[in-house]
């Protein structure tokens, strides 16, 4: 065999070696799998605790408890850690206004509580709030219903090959849009409006919501 070939053979096992060397130093905080949340029939998809990400999602809202900031986005909670942040439980006692896209309703004792990425929200009317609470224990038979905010009755198609992150940022971003607009708001007891507004009301979110889709290339039914 000729010297040139063995120069590229060298030169190939020496790329190998430096790929294969990434791939062992790869954090497993910031690479690795989606976990599924199957519980109550939740079925989605979320980022495991512990993972590192540089940058906090677009659209994301801060919270604070106990004096430290947290950060949520798609029922994903994040906090700090030095140039980075970190995936993490979130503590029970702090809350949120509005709950995540995609959340599953399930009763204990006849209690209404809200489910995403193993996480238990109760909804405080005095407060206006969701607030993180232990899970549960049950007493008798646990019932996970099927309800979830009215704008999930929209099927929508994207046009543009949208990834299933950019969806779920689109339908929040566009969830908050239509609720600033109308005033009602999907993920509260009857939309947060009087019984009587809360059937027009709803309408006009739903128009609402699927218009913004619409104008961010999503095809709406």
């Amino acid at each position: 065999m000729s010297k040139q070939y063995f120069v590229r053979l060298a030169a190939l096992l020496l790329v190998s070696c430096s790929v294969w060397s990434g791939i062992a130093q790869a954090d497993p905080r910031t690479d690795g799998a989606a976990l599924f949340d199957h519980r109550y029939n939740h079925d989605h998809y979320y980022p495991p605790r512990g993972r590192y990400v540089r940058e906090l999602p677009r659209g994301y809202t801060a919270s604070r408890f106990n004096g430290s900031p947290y950060y949520f986005h798609g029922g994903v909670w994040y906090r700090g850690s030095g140039p980075r942040y970190m995936v993490v439980r979130p503590p029970v006692g702090i809350s949120i206004g509005v709950l995540p896209p995609f959340y599953t309703t399930v009763y204990f004792g006849g209690v209404p509580y809200y489910y995403a990425d193993d996480t238990y929200y109760r909804w405080y009317p005095e407060r206006h709030e969701y607030v993180v609470t232990e899970p549960p224990v049950a007493e008798g038979t646990v019932a996970a219903s099927s309800a979830v905010p009215a704008s999930n009755d929209l099927y929508i198609y994207p046009k543009n090959s949208q990834s299933e992150q950019q969806q779920a940022t689109d339908r929040y971003e566009c969830h908050v849009w239509a609720k600033q607009q109308t005033g009602f708001d999907p993920t509260q007891p009857l939309g947060g409006v009087t019984e009587s507004q809360s059937s027009s009301k709803r309408a006009d979110y739903r128009r609402a919501e699927g218009a913004c889709l619409e104008a961010r290339g999503y095809t709406v039914k």
